[in-house]
């Protein structure tokens, strides 16, 4: 039997069926339906001849016992007609432990195996003891501060995939209750708790463990949510900014007000600059973003009082978090700084620094002239998306420092021409709709019985040759400092000198996943402070070799950058052939017959092309003009393969290798609203997406060669039939010189989920 998520707990927690039973009284008593009252009545007397189930169960083994009459109990909240429908059961409140499992449920966890204990995914014992906490707010204390948690249930499936289900819990039938050792908190109290979020020490003294009751039991229903991409609006909307293209999301404001359920809500951000030490705004935002407390920093402070702000910021970078600035003591308010507030009618505030690696990227701030919208509970919500503000922010500050053209993905995709029309002809329905008076609910487009085809041209060892380039790049540092510290030659080299060697010597063996961190930590903490030592020494010889070693350093990360810069400038060349050749070549396609295409760049080049007659229903469609893209496709494949292999003084020398997947069914596509792009629709469809990005990894049938191989094609498909075809079509291409006349037919080894592939492999001429 499984145990509490937490032992230690402000509740005592009990399981009882006494509030579901007085509903079922009311129905004995009261329901005009003569069947159902009967049917309460029933069990309200078999429950009477099980004392152990009435009052409060702390022994939890009681529930197995009394399975069959329990389910019975439940009936009305757990219809048979669904239970091979919904993932549902009853639970013990924040506890691990469930019950009365609808067929569904039961049929995952047997999938799951034997040995598998179904539990919360990543609760922290504290959060949930807080959690615990504001449960008893929002109840017993009548709060309203919208208090949630994400629950969710790790799984694997028969497969052993990892599946991930999302829980919501019906709280209906439990009831919480003080103990003789409860406290009772004032309002003022209340709202120095939620000031505090994380200071489990302070909700303890005004929550002790086991000073409340939570009796009852939960309704916790599943949803599979495997596919979900968690807060993908932010994602999508955070600071994602080319400095080639400055567009601003005029939205960005609006869904930070929905994320936080705060319609009066601003929000300002600025970057910080370490080279100047000071924040910097985006000037492409400031119609966008309020910096009312940062402004008052730039403005009210001289330069050296802003360095030290920065450095105390820099190695305390607590949040600073105002529910109601009435609330503050009396010498704050004779601040200047609280004049600002006053002034610009803000009566709830937070100030985030945002730190990674003990860096300062930036500083944010949410303020509302609203008091109490502003609180740890909102904070908390932040965490959730700040790896993706991190993200966004080194990102932006590492391509505009060093100028490096970046295309950013639109985050509102264009529609494609070919599918532009069925997005003009819903508009139009709701926009007539619009002129009659009448509502219109725009329905979803997709495109069905669509023939796919696959194809990518990849950098070989892409992956591997970057691990080669990072040792290579640390390896020259640590010869280049060693160097400098020979030279010097005082009382501190050996220590140095010795750290060095260590890291060296590392690199030999192999890159840990850490190794880079641990370098850039050890370059800002000790070697910067005592080269910047060396340089004012008088020491011209060391000098000398300092200048020579900032030429070769990455000013951005204090790295030296010299082969994976070879190696990037590679493969930045390599993807704007391909795409180039790509893209002219895709006009010469579409006069075939107007198909979905789209292309994705990363080390290498893939694209996804899809041809249907749904989507130009008025040209007529066979096999014919299928057949004639698929002679496009290897067309196209070729003369990339070769572009590649003309491409003279690359400064890293690089491979790829090409592949086409030959999928037997057609597929149905659908535009999804959420992320503004189509998506192969249906868990049937998801397999060729699966087998896709399996065969790039996949092996020829036992050995341990690669599929794919540099300078050729590989054609992988699924029966016999699309292997003949395309064969066919291969010899054609042969015969005109395209195609080298060599031709390997094999067997591709099993991958997980996936077997009895096969696969064509040639040359290009």
């Amino acid at each position: 039997m499984k145990t509490a998520v937490n032992e230690e707990s402000p509740f005592c927690v009990s399981v009882s069926f006494e509030k579901y039973l007085k509903v079922l009284e009311v129905i004995r008593d009261s329901d005009t339906q003569e069947y159902r009252a009967r049917y309460a009545a029933s069990l309200i007397e078999n429950m009477a001849f099980i004392p152990e189930l009435r009052g409060e169960i702390i022994d939890f083994s009681i529930l197995g016992r009394h399975e069959d009459l329990i389910h019975l109990l439940l009936a009305d909240i757990f219809p048979t007609g669904l239970t091979f429908n919904e993932i549902k059961a009853a639970s013990v409140p924040l506890t691990n432990i469930a019950f009365n499992y609808t067929e569904r449920f039961k049929n995952i966890l047997k999938d799951a195996g034997e040995n598998f204990n179904i539990s919360y995914r990543k609760i922290h014992p504290k959060e949930l003891y807080v959690y615990s906490c504001c449960l008893i707010l929002q109840q017993f204390f009548r709060k309203d501060i919208k208090v949630s948690i994400p629950l969710y249930y790790d799984i694997p499936s028969r497969n052993g995939v990892i599946k991930h289900y999302k829980i919501t819990v019906n709280s209906d039938y439990t009831t919480i209750s003080p103990t003789r050792n409860a406290v009772f908190p004032n309002e003022s109290e209340i709202s120095m708790l939620l000031e505090n979020m994380d200071d489990l020490k302070l909700w303890k003294k005004y929550f002790p463990p086991q000073s409340w009751t939570l009796s009852g039991f939960n309704i916790i229903s599943l949803v599979d949510a495997t596919t979900e991409v968690a807060l993908s609006d932010l994602k999508s909307a955070l600071i994602e900014i080319d400095p080639q293209n400055l567009m601003p999301n005029h939205n960005l404001k609006e869904i930070f007000r929905s994320y936080f359920d705060a319609p009066e809500l601003n929000f300002g951000l600025m970057l910080f600059n370490r080279r100047n030490n000071s924040l910097e705004k985006i000037k492409v935002y400031e119609n966008i973003f309020t910096n009312h407390i940062l402004d008052f920093w730039l403005g009210m402070f001289d330069e050296k009082t802003r360095k030290a702000t920065f450095q105390n910021i820099a190695y305390n970078s607590k949040p600073i978090i105002v529910t109601n600035v009435d609330d503050l003591e009396e010498e704050v308010k004779a601040l200047p700084s609280f004049q600002i507030l006053k002034s610009n009618n803000i009566r709830s505030f937070m100030v985030i620094p945002i730190i990674k690696d003990s860096e300062l990227l930036a500083i944010l701030e949410f303020t509302s002239p609203v008091a109490d919208c502003l609180d740890g509970l909102k904070l908390k919500k932040l965490e959730f998306i700040f790896d993706i503000i991190v993200y966004s922010l080194k990102r932006f500050n590492f391509e505009k420092d060093n100028q490096i053209e970046a295309i950013i993905q639109q985050e509102y995709t264009a529609i494609h021409e070919s599918v532009a029309w069925k997005f003009r002809a819903e508009a139009e329905k709701k926009y007539n709709a619009l002129l009659a008076g009448k509502k219109y609910a725009l329905r979803e487009i997709s495109f069905s019985g669509l023939v796919p085809l696959f194809g990518q041209t990849d950098i070989r060892a892409s992956s591997e040759k970057r691990q080669e380039c990072l040792a290579g790049d640390l390896k020259q540092q640590t010869i280049a400092l060693s160097e400098i510290f020979e030279t010097a030659d005082n009382e501190t080299s050996e220590k140095f000198l010795m750290a060095l060697d260590a890291f060296r010597e590392e690199l030999s063996d192999y890159i840990r996943a850490d190794t880079e961190q641990r370098f850039q930590h050890f370059l800002r903490s000790e070697i910067a402070p005592q080269l910047l030592i060396l340089e004012n020494s008088g020491n011209r010889k060391v000098h000398q070799l300092l200048k020579r070693y900032q030429r070769n350093t990455f000013h951005r990360y204090g790295v030296f950058y010299n082969q994976r810069k070879l190696l990037d400038d590679s493969i930045t060349i390599i993807n704007r052939k391909l795409s180039e050749i790509l893209e002219k070549k895709q006009e010469k396609a579409q006069q075939i017959f107007p198909h979905y295409f789209e292309m994705f760049k990363s080390d290498g080049v893939e694209y996804n092309l899809f041809i249907g007659p749904g989507i130009a229903p008025e040209l007529p469609f066979d096999k014919s003009v299928v057949r004639k893209l698929k002679i496009w496709q290897l067309e196209t494949l070729s003369r990339m393969e070769k572009s590649v292999s003309r491409i003279s003084g690359l400064p890293y020398p690089l491979e790829v290798a090409s592949l086409i997947f030959a999928y037997n069914d057609t597929i149905e596509i659908r535009f999804r609203m959420d992320e503004k792009r189509f998506d192969v629709d249906g868990a049937y469809n998801s397999y060729y997406e699966i087998i896709k990005k399996r065969l790039e990894k996949a092996f020829v049938k036992g050995s341990k060669e690669r599929l794919t191989q540099p300078g050729k094609i590989t054609i992988v498909y699924l029966d016999e039939d699309r292997g003949k075809d395309y064969l066919e079509m291969v010899k054609k291409l042969q015969k005109k010189k395209i195609l080298s006349p060599e031709t390997e037919m094999l067997e591709v080894e099993d991958m997980q989920g996936v077997s009895g592939l096969k696969a064509i492999r040639i040359s290009s001429l």
